[in-house]
């Protein structure tokens, strides 16, 4: 019995002492970490406002996950709240490639079958290897297509039609798209295949394309505060450059929509995630699908990182002014989103990755830890 007494009395001392969610984040919050760690060696941590200023960011919004459920998300910096959107930048290809998918699912699109079928406004140029492009090879970057990114378009610019980027040419401030290596072959980001999706999209739903994923993804993911609208209908946060200097304009139009267009917040981004991980969005047989790699561990509009309850899957963005990073366990218990609007927005946001995995306890995503030489003074600048 009074064993008994003694392991519940121990048990209630181990739950007080766990931290409290508010403890953990005000940890996270001052304690940012360097990549490189010495073993035996003292670590450096730094506040997030000071790394938000070495960085010149002025604004950061992150949104953690914990046992599959949005745990808290907070936005850093003047003026900005939890519901400001930023640039996904290429985060808005994970959720155009849900939308494809989801006319998968109701079969008024095939994986394998040529996109040129069902493409009605313009068509893929034939290719001199006489193969057809598939929408596999198209959200999985395998379709051979060319142009890598795109650097968007200032507010007063002459803006183009999905149809006239992918045909290349003024106004379209890229070129066209086109394939230039054998489909299937090989992986090679393209920007380009994700702006054949939009025009794909729009030709099947015959709605424009952000009318057609609100209504495919956005409004069933509860993103109540995202949109592919241009520019955005809501609170946004203006982009800057690597200075810290506003974007002029405040920042770039981007009607390649799927590619690059999506505007967002932290906490929308993490409520996709989930709703990609508990297949509220898709069948369980089309996400596992989705959520499996086609080459160099890019899957179906995610990359796939890790093995076993390290495997992950998520993606990055890069855009003038906005950098963002967003990933989650495949065992859905982690998950972290990151946005920030600046050019140099990566290097803070590598930090608080670091020191939320760190305080969650991840087996991944944490600071690379080195041991020391021993070297003796005798051996010093010896080859």
């Amino acid at each position: 019995m009074r064993s008994g007494v003694a392991l519940g009395a121990l048990a209630t001392v181990c739950l007080l002492a766990a931290p409290s969610k508010e403890e953990r984040v005000a940890k996270i919050e001052s304690g940012l970490t360097p990549r490189v760690r010495i073993e035996g060696q003292s670590v450096t941590r730094w506040p997030i406002a000071e790394r938000m200023k070495f960085h010149n960011v002025p604004a950061v919004g992150v949104a953690v996950v914990e046992d599959g459920k949005l745990s808290w998300a907070k936005t850093y910096g003047a003026g900005w709240s939890v519901r400001t959107r930023f640039q996904a930048a290429s985060i808005s290809k994970p959720v155009a490639a849900v939308a494809a998918l989801r006319l998968v699912a109701r079969g008024d699109l095939s994986l394998d079958e040529d996109v040129n079928k069902k493409l009605k406004s313009w068509k893929v140029p034939e290719n001199q290897w006489g193969k057809p492009i598939t929408l596999r090879q198209l959200l999985s970057h395998t379709a051979g297509l060319t142009v890598h990114g795109f650097p968007g378009y200032a507010k007063t610019a002459e803006i183009p039609t999905g149809v006239q980027i992918v045909k290349g040419g003024p106004p379209a401030n890229t070129a066209a798209v086109v394939v230039n290596v054998e489909p299937g072959t090989i992986f090679r980001y393209s920007g380009g295949g994700y702006q054949v999706l939009q025009v794909l999209i729009e030709d099947v739903t015959g709605k424009p394309f952000a009318r057609a994923v609100k209504e495919l993804v956005l409004d069933p993911a509860d993103m109540k505060d995202s949109g592919y609208d241009q520019p955005p209908i809501a609170s946004a946060a203006r982009g800057h450059n690597s200075k810290g200097e506003p974007i002029a304009g405040d920042w770039h139009i981007h009607p390649e929509q799927a590619a690059a267009g999506l505007w967002t917040t932290p906490t929308d981004v993490a409520r996709f995630l989930i709703a990609v991980h508990t297949s509220k969005l898709l069948p369980p047989a089309v996400t596992k699908e989705m959520l499996t790699p086609v080459k160099d561990g890019y899957a179906l509009g995610f990359g796939i990182e890790g093995e076993g309850q390290a495997e992950s899957f998520g993606h990055n963005g890069s855009n003038v002014g906005y950098r963002c990073f967003a990933v989650l366990y495949k065992n859905g218990k982690h998950g972290l989103v990151v946005m920030t609007n600046g050019d140099s927005g990566a290097g803070v946001a590598g930090e608080i990755v670091r020191a939320v995995a760190e305080e969650y306890g991840w087996s991944s995503h944490r600071a690379v830890m080195l041991k020391a030489a021993d070297v003796s003074d005798g051996q010093v600048g010896r080859r």
